[in-house]
């Protein structure tokens, strides 16, 4: 029976130092990267920003780890060296990033008309999308279109910089699922966007 302790320990610092060192992702940072860059390119419309119902606190509008995990990661935190951890911030300052942000910006005055008429709509997957065609003048269709085309161009490049410039291009995922709900987050009142596979006003 004595020995079915130390076996346990074991097990339970070898889980840990996996969940800790190879799949920690630093989500508040990320978090906090996205609104900086989305503000950046929202400029006056996030100062219109309207939170989501019943998602005032911007920590839980994304999933969080298990209590299980989080333990975990807590006593791995004691238990791998300093070194060995990930670091907690998030780097968007880059060259490339800073040009996508800077192209995103200027493309995203003419896209406002089209996100406030609901012509516009971001989807779950970080992109945009022409959600009604016919909430969009006739005379500007064609160009929205091509805007939106430009704009989720540049929103993949983005992610993938993110994570390249952060050192984990493996993290790309984690990086487009962030800025997904960060965009809605960010966004005024009115806007549509999509949740659940529905699409919703905000």
């Amino acid at each position: 029976m004595s020995y079915r302790i130390p076996c346990l320990l074991i097990a339970i610092i070898a889980v840990t130092a996996c969940v800790t060192v190879n799949v920690y992702f630093p989500e508040s940072a990320a978090q906090a990267a996205a609104d900086r860059f989305i503000r950046d390119v929202y400029g006056d419309d996030a100062n219109n920003a309207a939170p989501l119902p019943g998602e005032d606190n911007p920590q839980s509008r994304h999933s969080v780890p298990s209590w299980f995990t989080r333990g975990l990661a807590s006593v791995g935190d004691f238990l791998i060296a300093p070194a060995a951890a990930q670091s907690p911030n998030i780097n968007i300052q880059t060259p490339a990033i800073d040009s996508l942000k800077s192209a995103m910006s200027a493309r995203h005055q003419q896209l406002s008309a089209g996100y406030e008429a609901g012509g516009v709509g971001m989807a779950a997957s970080g992109l945009i999308v022409l959600r009604d065609a016919k909430a969009i003048p006739l005379q500007q269709r064609n160009q929205i279109k091509q805007l939106v085309v430009q704009e989720n161009q540049d929103r993949n490049k983005l992610y993938a910089e993110v994570a390249k410039a952060n050192g984990h291009p493996e993290w790309e995922n984690e990086i487009r699922a962030i800025f997904s709900g960060r965009w809605v987050g960010n966004a005024p009142a009115g806007w549509w966007y999509e949740s659940a596979g529905s699409w919703q006003q905000k």
